[in-house]
């Protein structure tokens, strides 16, 4: 270690409390977190690339500070789902500072890194006061029916008003509208018709069965298609 003159020249002064770092919240435990390994807890990091044409959301379930699974979510930009893969590779069994350290390939997946890593290192996680925790395989969770993302896509515009094209229940296949407002809107669980249909189930009977409405659909004076309407 080099010391500057000034330091050298100065005299030791003894140091007074020493109580190490504040207690974080880990899996129902006050842990002082001193290195990576006492680092555990499940959390969500949202990252979004430069030109913010993309979004991600990184979900990590830590133990000992070693990522045990990771479910990685992404939206709005195809190079990023494809960059998705390859982290969704890269980040089970590394440290939480090796990972923060490691190119996951996409601007947005390596912002979502930065921010759950702080969230891991403050306590700020989703298990914080869970005892233990939650077992591996716990990020599926997040997902709907067939293991599917929950996505929500509206468009809208100031001339002709709002579209809805996808929610968490699923793709919307028409809008009910009373007085021209929407009141509720029917929809097909996408997951759920997938897994029918690789289960042997005829593609039109799971389509078909799969339709559901929400809201006062049943009270509508016309419907519409958000698509193309």
């Amino acid at each position: 270690m080099n010391y500057s003159h000034e330091v050298e020249n100065m005299c030791v002064l003894k140091k007074g409390p020493n109580h190490g770092p504040a207690p974080i919240p880990e899996e129902g435990k006050w842990v002082k977190a001193y290195q990576i390994s006492d680092i555990s807890g499940l959390s969500h990091g949202i990252g979004w690339c430069a030109p913010q044409q993309g979004t991600c959301k990184l979900t990590l379930n830590v133990k000992n500070g070693i990522i045990e699974e990771a479910l990685v979510e992404t939206i709005g930009c195809s190079g990023m789902t494809h960059s998705a893969a390859m982290a969704g590779e890269i980040l089970p069994g590394k440290t939480i500072l090796e990972a923060l350290n490691t190119d996951l390939v996409c601007d947005a997946i390596n912002v979502a890194m930065r921010e759950i890593f702080k969230q891991l290192v403050y306590g700020r996680t989703q298990t914080a006061f869970s005892e233990d925790g939650l077992p591996v395989g716990a990020t599926l969770e997040d997902l709907g029916k067939g293991l599917r993302s929950q996505i929500g896509t509206i468009f809208s515009t100031k001339v002709k008003g709002v579209r809805y094209l996808e929610m968490a229940e699923g793709y919307i296949i028409d809008v009910a509208l009373k007085n021209d407002q929407p009141i509720g809107y029917k929809f097909v669980r996408v997951g759920k018709m997938l897994e029918d249909i690789r289960n042997g189930v005829d593609p039109k009977k799971a389509y078909e069965q799969n339709i559901s409405t929400y809201g006062r659909y049943d009270e509508a004076e016309k419907y519409i298609d958000p698509r193309n309407e």
